[in-house]
């Protein structure tokens, strides 16, 4: 039914949709054009498309390389995003878009040719606000630590089986890089520029509250480029974990349990060592029962990371996999330290409102006496 729908309209281009692409990006000098150009190769037999790419305050030539790609290319449009998020840069599209539909996508991927049409069609035929394909994650570049980063981040124990980056198909909490109903997006309020991460879980917990679904479908992928080294992997985590803490202190609902593992794993692995390394003021069992506990669990850890390193060594032929535990390990370890961290900032502001709202009250008191 949708396919023939979509057949006839695309017989009559003065009735076909139109998606228009929302593109943030900031400082992406180095993918935007392989981004871009597989964005104005998509097959377009049932949409008109339009390209917004929208510049946070680049600095790596980013704009520059975009402009000259658009001279060649006029569906492709570009705009300033002053306050260099990624949310600012969101609602940005959302007020310039002509379409009906648009795509939130980012520059570190490339997208088939058949991407958004797919999406298109998997939204109308599962009545989705907004429908996504599967994320495929690849090395950014051809160097063991970029293979590492982006094996860590494809596998389901890194990353948990209902990430963006390992969900499998059907009605999902969460789409990656989705097509959506623009004017359901604008109903839901736009998206929270408060939060610099986590702006599309929190967009799409408000959306489903609204009865609104999301779907993920296998009939289509992208690509998506890992980070390029163990260090900025560690940093990203630690920057993701950090703002779970932050997000769910604003947006409560849009956080799940999964998203806060990582924090108890490396919560219980620090009070553990702190309870060994002060063996001498505790008594010598429960010392030991410390010691004993901290090594199993890293030990179990580890072991079901060598599984891991297992399967990905023997799916990309690669003995290179083997080196993924201790990877995956810190991997957890900063995401788990970054939520932390989070929490004592969360804790600490809430302390500094607390004793504010006090003095305020005192100093009322005082000058009413």
């Amino acid at each position: 039914m949708f396919a023939n729908q979509l057949h006839t309209m695309a017989n009559n281009r003065d009735n076909l949709p139109c998606v228009s692409v929302i593109l943030a990006v900031r400082n992406e000098a180095e993918f935007i054009a392989t981004t871009l150009r597989s964005l104005v190769d998509q097959s377009t037999q049932n949409f008109e498309l339009e390209i917004l790419v929208i510049d946070g305050m680049s600095a790596d030539g980013t704009p520059e390389r975009a402009a000259r790609i658009a001279e060649a290319y006029p569906r492709i449009k570009l705009l300033d995003n002053p306050g260099k998020t990624a949310p600012a840069a969101f609602n940005i599209g959302l007020q310039a878009a002509k379409g009906e539909y648009v795509c939130i996508l980012g520059a570190h991927a490339f997208y088939p040719k058949e991407y958004i049409s797919v999406c298109l069609s998997e939204l109308l035929a599962h009545d989705a606000v907004g429908c996504s394909g599967k994320v495929i994650t690849r090395p950014a570049h051809n160097t063991l630590q970029a293979r590492l980063a982006a094996w860590t981040l494809g596998h389901r124990f890194a990353s948990s089986t209902h990430s963006v980056r390992t969900q499998t198909e059907g009605y999902v909490d969460t789409v990656p890089f989705p097509l959506m109903c623009k004017k359901d997006l604008l109903k839901a309020g736009g998206y929270d520029e408060s939060l610099v991460r986590n702006q599309d879980n929190d967009m799409n917990q408000r959306l489903r509250k609204m009865g609104y679904h999301l779907f993920l479908t296998a009939k289509t992928h992208c690509f998506y480029f890992s980070r390029p080294d163990v260090k900025t992997l560690l940093r990203h985590a630690w920057r993701t974990g950090f703002w779970n803490a932050i997000t769910l202190s604003k947006r409560p609902a849009s956080m799940c349990l999964r998203h806060f593992v990582p924090f108890l794993f490396a919560s219980t692995l620090l009070l553990l060592a702190v309870c060994v390394l002060r063996g001498l003021f505790i008594s010598p069992p429960a010392a030991r029962l410390a010691a004993i506990v901290l090594a199993t669990l890293i030990s179990v850890h580890w072991g079901i990371g060598l599984l891991a390193a297992i399967e990905v060594g023997l799916r990309e032929h690669a003995y290179e996999a083997l080196l993924l535990p201790p990877v995956i390990f810190l991997f957890h370890i900063a995401y788990g330290t970054g939520t932390l961290a989070g929490f004592v900032l969360v804790l600490t502001g809430l302390i500094r409102h607390r004793l504010s709202s006090l003095l305020s009250i005192g100093r009322e008191f005082v000058l009413n006496r």
